[in-house]
């Protein structure tokens, strides 16, 4: 009967699941090969998936354990199949797995160099230890960092982590990919943002204290195109770009690899600090998702705004544009995330499709802000999110591969309020308004390839991979003040793009003969980028006369007027009224003046090579050659080795040398917008820098960043136990960075002050990373520890201002937000239990002090916090589990500052890393059939 019942569950489920799909995915039709036009194909195919789901037996068991080698070392990555079926897992970095099976099954172990092991299911535990067998290759086992198939993280040559993010999404209430790597990867670092205009819609992150736009995201190995938006504001990684992780779909991925170290010599830019692989879900036969719901307690620590209805928590009235308050609540920031995976087979051949479908809602924050900025938390956002991953074999060892994805998000996020009489038309929005910026971002993706190997071992790959952002702005609660009473309240302010599209050809073999095993790689990459930034509607940009005209001729025409109340009538040169600013208030619309479309295109070639020496040494090398069409050539090399001390302990290092090429954005990016701080509000133009006016305060072309990045590491595994730890140094010459704001008054361009993209600073950073992990298996559960840190210190060798002055080109201030990407210090404790149907998480993670600079010139201290995290869980049936819990349980805030209103985003607190909406409650119910 309760089988019966879960059924019909699952059914019904799995049915709105495929008309969810058949509406938002057209290419699921690649599994069709007649590809006909009939208009019931799609129908046939979505009712032979449901029949073949709910032919499913339920008949199962749950199966766990441990695959380690026959020295004890845990082995990350072994694939576990039920035999007969295309059901299986793998292990995690522990090298646990959990699999759900039929009675009596025979399970599959296999593991790139190992013999191969098949063992009867007879209990619920089960622990295996494979042999080494060099004759042994599996095709399927990706591991960024190296392109020996034979590698694995156990004795690579440099730091990889590998995050299970099934493990990781169960145990914890983060809800996008930045959050979740956030607290489990050592030096990775993303915040939330307000009053940041773009990065309040999309997290800027970072790796080792580097930029943005310094780590590569890789998805199934092929590189990610990046976000259109370039950060300008009080950011992590101001005036750089960056991959926005959370357009991928928690559900789609089944691990993330992280890589540590500079590669840009084995995948060319924007590798710098690292390589982020993320590898999405291939299981089969499985409906997987979850339902969360969560809140913010809105009880902030410290004094609230005089007037505020009380201490409990208060409310901007939208409808108002928070010129007054609504009714006060205790939990604000309301969050659903709706999420499902499945996947069928396809063809007797081990061929597959699966498929992600991921909804989310979440209202905004609002927390504690000084006068004259009210609204301060953070963006509401509605998001649709989908990805697909298959795999149709061609003949025994040639397959087609395909895999990509859609986002959509509709963000909603405050903007600077406005108290000052020239942007304020009383009439409109007595005693001032906060306007609302909102985006519309869509990020779409494919990739497809052919991947054979032939007679004598040689593997080929060869594969495009297309990726387009795009970024529009949609500002409301706004007024353009020129046009006054007339004035729209809502308009278009224009957007940008990025497309991206690469094609890779990849060859590869090993040779077990070559002394332990030589593996060689080379390949050849052409990549084609451009980016475009389109014009608003008119009202966005234009500011109006008198008679409602665009002001084309400013000697002959001008903007309504306000009085002055700076006017000093002793002073000639002191007006007694000053003109209103046209635009839309909050962000200014981007005119015909500022559209860009430009493109570049990049060809790469590149070799490597791992020498297994002996059994314990290992040494390999990479080379690689990059021209890009705008400013030329690199070449960047990279050698590294692993030693192996004992059985349980190695020795690992490498030095390599890196680059970055300036991103179209920072190349091209221009814009004039109205800085605002707690002295008023200025109007600033940042110029592109191919621009009359760069050159004119003396700013060069843009070249490439360039980096040398060393490391030197240990690992240890014993039993239960294992531990990394791994030290860096990483030097950048020519860093990319935004400079301050110059006096452009005397140019005749319509603002006060100018700002430019430049080559500017060099940097230094020292640091060190540490993991520490142990599990173990009692009769009364099963516990598990894991510490990971990072220890990290950066330092500006050299300020490349030239003749400028270095306080305006890069200043104190700026300095500031630079080393703010790389606090001092983060570590994590991670402790879990389980047994039988209940388990549980507690975390602690300590961030270090960070110290900003605010609009007064004066440091913004804040303290190291420890934030708490807490989840419950209990498996009701074999289908359905509750998890209950809290991110910041105790409700913890960074340190208030003054009462001046002088920080970055205008609230008590600026954006640092452990956030400023306090703690979050949440509640999942998970599903599995």
């Amino acid at each position: 009967m309760a089988n019966n019942i879960i059924l019909d569950i699952r059914n019904e489920i799995f049915k709105h699941f495929i008309k969810f799909l058949l509406k938002n995915i057209t290419f699921i039709k690649l599994i069709n090969k007649k590809q006909t036009n009939k208009p019931t194909t799609m129908k046939k195919i979505a009712l032979l998936l449901f029949l073949l789901n709910s032919a499913f037996l339920f008949a199962q068991k749950e199966v766990s354990g441990l695959v380690k080698d026959k020295t004890g070392n845990p082995l990350p990555g072994v694939n576990i199949v039920e035999k007969g079926t295309s059901n299986g897992v793998s292990t995690d970095f522990e090298g646990s797995f959990r699999i759900k099976v039929k009675e009596g099954a025979t399970l599959v172990f296999s593991y790139v160099g190992f013999t191969t092991v098949e063992k009867v299911a007879t209990g619920d535990k089960m622990n295996v230890t494979l042999s080494e067998n060099d004759g042994q290759v599996l095709n399927d086992v990706v591991v960024v960092g190296s392109r020996n198939a034979k590698r694995t993280v156990v004795n690579s040559a440099v730091p990889i982590d590998v995050i299970n993010v099934k493990d990781v999404t169960t145990q914890s209430g983060k809800i996008e990919i930045n959050q979740l790597l956030q607290y489990v990867a050592p030096s990775f670092n993303a915040n939330k943002q307000s009053g940041s205009d773009g990065a309040d819609h999309v997290d800027p992150a970072s790796l080792r204290g580097m930029g943005p736009d310094q780590t590569l995201v890789l998805i199934n190995g092929k590189r990610r195109h990046q976000s259109s938006l370039i950060n300008l504001f009080g950011t992590r990684g101001r005036g750089n770009t960056g991959t926005d992780l959370n357009a991928i779909p928690a559900a789609s991925i089944k691990r993330i690899e992280i890589l540590r170290d500079g590669a840009s010599a084995q995948y060319g830019s924007d590798a710098i600090a690292g390589v982020i692989n993320i590898v999405t879900n291939d299981n089969v036969d499985e409906l997987t998702g979850s339902v969360t719901y969560g809140v913010f307690n809105t009880h902030a620590k410290g004094e609230f705004l005089p007037g505020t209805p009380n201490t409990k928590g208060f409310r901007l009235d939208q409808n108002g544009n928070g010129n007054s308050y609504g009714k006060d609540q205790d939990f604000d920031g309301g969050s659903v995330r709706v999420a499902a995976n499945y996947g069928t087979g396809i063809g007797s051949k081990g061929g597959y499709v699966n498929v992600t479908g991921e909804f989310l809602s979440k209202n905004k924050t609002l927390r504690p802000a000084y006068d004259f900025r009210k609204g301060f938390g953070d963006a509401e956002m509605t998001g649709v999110n989908l990805f697909a991953n298959l795999a149709i074999p061609i003949s025994e060892k040639t397959e087609f591969y395909a895999f990509g994805g859609s986002n959509f998000r509709d963000t909603d996020a405050y903007a600077f309020t406005r108290n000052d009489g020239e942007r304020v038309v009383e009439s409109v929005y007595p005693g001032g308004y906060t306007p609302r910026i909102t985006s519309k971002i869509n990020d779409n993706s494919i990739a497809a390839g052919i991947r054979t190997e032939s007679s004598g071992g040689w593997k080929f790959d060869l594969s495009n991979t297309f990726g387009k952002n795009k970024f529009q702005y949609d500002i409301k609660g706004t007024i353009n003040a020129s046009l006054e009473e007339k004035s729209p309240h809502e308009f278009d302010a224009g957007g940008h793009s990025l497309l991206q599209n690469t094609t890779n050809f990849d060859i590869s073999k090993n040779y077990g003969d070559v002394l332990k095993g030589l593996n060689i790689a080379f390949g050849a990459e052409f990549r084609v980028e451009q980016f475009e930034i389109f014009a608003g509607e008119e009202g966005s940009y234009a500011t109006y006369d008198t008679n409602g005209k665009p002001i084309t001729d400013p000697t002959t025409q001008s903007a309504p007027t306000v009085p002055n109340p700076d006017y000093d009538p002793t002073d000639p040169e002191s007006s007694p009224t000053i003109p209103r600013p046209g635009g839309s208030q909050g962000f200014p619309g981007y005119s015909p003046a500022n559209e860009v479309n430009k493109d570049r295109t990049n060809f790469s070639l590149y070799t490597d090579a791992e020498l297994d020496v002996t059994e314990a040494w290992m040494v390999s090398g990479a080379l690689r050659f990059e021209n890009y069409s705008d400013f030329g050539s690199t070449l960047n090399g990279k050698l590294a080795s692993r030693l192996k001390l004992t059985d349980h302990i190695n020795a690992r290092g490498s030095i390599s040398t890196g680059f970055r090429a300036p991103s179209l954005a920072q190349i091209y990016y221009n814009l004039r917008f109205t800085n605002f701080n707690a002295s008023g509000a200025t109007e600033v133009l940042l110029a592109p820098n191919d621009s009359p006016v760069t050159r004119a305060f003396g700013i060069q072309k843009l070249n490439e960043e360039k980096a040398v990045n060393a490391s030197l590491g240990f690992t240890a595994s014993f039993g239960d136990f294992t531990a990394t730890v791994d030290g860096y140094y990483i030097q950048v010459k020519d860093r990319i960075v935004l400079t301050g704001y110059f006096d452009a008054s005397s140019l005749n361009l319509g603002v006060s002050e100018a700002q430019f993209f430049v080559n500017g600073v060099d940097t230094s950073t020292h640091g060190l990373d540490l993991v520490f992990s142990w599990k173990k298996n009692f009769d009364f559960g099963q516990f598990g520890a894991t510490l990971v840190g990072n220890i990290n210190d950066m330092k500006i060798d050299k300020v490349k201002n030239g003749t400028l002055d270095e306080s305006i080109f890069f200043g104190k201030r700026e300095k500031a937000f630079l080393l703010a990407s790389a606090p001092d210090n983060k570590f994590s404790l991670n402790l879990t239990y389980a047994k039988n149907k209940f388990d549980a998480g507690l975390a602690f993670t300590r961030f270090s002090k960070v110290v900003l600079v605010d609009y007064a010139d004066e440091d913004d201290v804040y303290n190291p916090r420890l934030i708490t995290d807490l989840t419950v869980g209990y498996q009701f049936t074999k289908s359905l589990k509750l998890t209950l819990g809290s991110n910041n349980l105790f409700n913890v805030y960074p340190t208030k500052q003054d009462e001046q209103g002088n920080t970055e985003a205008g609230g008590y607190w600026d954006a640092v890393q452990m956030g400023f909406s306090g703690a979050y409650y949440y509640a999942r119910l998970g599903f599995n059939f």
